[in-house]
């Protein structure tokens, strides 16, 4: 059954008090249903980004922002995106063809995204599809078929999408690119100014770009497209880098496996990320830790995309102690909880 776009929960249900320096979301003037929502989550108070944000970007203004993962940025864009679905219905609608348009550069990230999308579009009519690769891609085009609200996507699997005539961006209203630097870093940029290209003049849309670090580079793209934006500067909690105990441990190589599960079990940890340069590496470990009965997920390239959405969920949910994985699969994760982090082989 489809949920009724007119919610007859009441914000007088979800109280949270003024407290000077913090902005509410009950200052945002948020339809009622994304306040649902909000509330269901139990946010009570804007991070820094969504403070700096909110405002300008639900007025329809563009939004560039220098902001890490877990900052929750993610929340800020997406808030603007479904505020803007409510206040904006439209009647004619076109197959294939969203309404808000979110660039990731990862698989893993954009089905983060989605989940977070659903999270706070639960009581509203809202179709969100992620499209990204490693995936059936008859199942992500029958996902296409008919209206779509959302689509959040990596640049190469909606570039094929594109050329196959699966999916339509003229009439994208809010466009979102997320973590541009990694994109660029990742070789991306060719692919998703053709993207950008397909999609309304940015005088006709709106547009939000988010990045960890501001080159040269990526100054340039967020200046050609976007319009007047507004210049948000988040700076990393530096309150969480400064209670991070780094350590070194000069050891052998045969005595590696030997201290990391010595550590584990006598610290009594559970829940640990553990990275390797290799695909081969991180199964060996992985193998070995379970061979000791050390419970243990695995991220690495050659894992299948379902494997992977299983193990991180797994993860976040406590199923395993630790969470075996390549820098490059794990890029961009934001997973609460976690009291260690081992490089286990120096980083490349």
């Amino acid at each position: 059954t489809e949920v009724p776009l007119v919610d007859d929960w009441n914000i007088s249900q979800f109280e949270v008090p003024p407290v000077e320096g913090k902005t509410r979301f009950h200052d945002l003037n948020l339809p009622n249903p994304i306040m649902h929502a909000i509330a269901d989550l139990d946010f009570q108070y804007c991070t820094p980004v969504q403070a700096a944000i909110l405002p300008q970007a639900l007025e329809g203004g563009d939004c560039t922002g220098r902001a890490q993962t877990g900052t929750g940025k993610s929340a800020a864009f997406l808030v603007t995106i479904l505020s803007h679905l409510i206040n904006k219905p439209i009647k004619d609608r076109h197959k294939a063809s969203p309404r808000a348009l979110i660039l990731a550069p990862t698989r893993e990230l954009v089905l983060q995204i989605e989940k977070d999308a659903k999270s706070l579009s639960k009581h509203m009519r809202c179709k969100t599809v992620a499209v990204f690769g490693g995936m059936d891609y008859e199942r992500q085009k029958r996902w296409l078929d008919g209206p779509v609200d959302i689509v959040m996507a990596t640049p190469g699997r909606l570039i094929d999408f594109q050329k196959q005539h699966h999916i339509h961006l003229n009439h994208v209203e809010i466009l979102v690119i997320d973590e541009a630097d990694r994109m660029l870093d990742m070789g991306f940029i060719p692919d998703i100014r053709k993207i950008v290209m397909s999609t309304p003049h940015k005088d006709k849309r709106q547009t939000m770009f988010f990045t960890a670090t501001f080159t040269d580079d990526v100054r340039r793209l967020a200046a050609s497209w976007t319009r007047e934006a507004h210049n948000v500067d988040i700076e990393p909690e530096q309150v969480s880098v400064l209670a991070i105990d780094q350590k070194v441990y000069i050891v052998t190589t045969d005595e590696k496996l030997k201290l990391l599960y010595n550590m584990i079990v006598q610290q009594n940890l559970e829940r640990v990320i553990v990275f390797g340069n290799r695909k081969d590496q991180t199964h060996r470990l992985a193998e070995a830790l379970m061979a000791r009965g050390i419970s243990c997920g695995l991220l690495s390239g050659d894992v299948s995309q379902h494997e992977r959405v299983k193990t991180l969920e797994g993860f976040r949910e406590g199923k395993f102690r630790i969470l075996v994985a390549t820098d490059v699969a794990a890029r961009g994760l934001h997973i609460e909880g976690v009291s260690h982090v081992v490089n286990f082989n120096l980083p490349i």
